[in-house]
């Protein structure tokens, strides 16, 4: 299943500000940043003074440095997103109550967080709220990257990946990996229907092994009938079994780690 065989949620990466995104996805119950909240922190929690910076490719609002930096759910994000509160304020007042919003929720274990991604929109939110440290408007499917990002990148000590991956292919990955100069740790979270193997032999030509989870988490319920008609079958030819899973009206992701 192709990327463009998926129903598009293009128009809510370049708000604003995150409340289209948070009601767009939430009757659809897209949970995989939550899924990737306690992974993300663990493997944050083993960085080495000095790489204490997590790269999120594919960020746009921030959501997983949401999550990683501070003491909230994704639960409580679309609460705090789709409230009545929220829909009466203009993008300038709901990011100034954003500031204090997570401010008040940082954790005293946060790391330095950067985010790559297409939508400036996205990143300037993100950037604007505390919510991301750096962040970096560029597709690095058909762009390399800029001076400032390869800093960055080489003081990284792990990539992450919830959504993007789709969407991807082992160029934005070589990129990223060139620029760090060293094999940094990637984790993402790959649906099923996605097949992750030419970035996994990517990652392993810079040096890393790719674990590959045996469980798998909900990502979101499917749009329509064709949809899911459409991953029943991606699944199915890449010799996984949709029983349960996609044939039970949810896309499942699964985690890929590689260090």
């Amino acid at each position: 299943m192709t990327a463009a065989a998926m129903t598009s949620f293009d128009e809510i990466y370049g708000l604003p500000d995150p409340r289209g995104y948070f009601g767009r996805l939430g009757p659809y119950a897209y949970h995989t940043p939550g899924h990737a909240q306690p992974v993300f922190r663990a493997l944050a929690g083993e960085l080495a003074p000095g790489r204490r910076t997590v790269l999120d490719v594919c960020c746009s609002y921030g959501i997983n440095a949401a999550l990683l930096n501070h003491d909230v759910t994704l639960d409580e994000l679309y609460a705090h997103y789709t409230s009545p509160e929220a829909a009466e304020l203009t993008t300038a007042e709901l990011a100034e109550r954003d500031r204090d919003f997570y401010a008040a929720r940082r954790r005293p274990d946060a790391v330095r967080a950067v985010g790559v991604d297409v939508s400036r929109p996205a990143l300037e939110y993100a950037v604007a709220v505390g919510l991301l440290d750096e962040g970096h408007c560029v597709d690095l499917e058909s762009a390399e990257p800029g001076e400032r990002l390869r800093r960055s990148a080489a003081g990284t000590g792990l990539i992450t990946v919830t959504g993007g991956t789709s969407f991807l292919t082992e160029r934005t990955f070589a990129r990223l990996l060139t620029a760090a100069g060293r094999p940094v740790p990637v984790a993402s979270f790959v649906l099923r229907t996605h097949d992750y193997r030419p970035i996994s032999r990517c990652l392993e030509s810079y040096g890393l092994t790719v674990e590959r989870a045996a469980v798998t988490q909900p990502q979101r319920r499917f749009t329509d009938p064709r949809e899911q008609q459409l991953a029943v079958a991606a699944v199915t030819a890449l010799g996984e079994d949709p029983a349960g899973k996609e044939s039970a009206g949810y896309f499942h992701t699964r985690l890929h780690l590689a260090r």
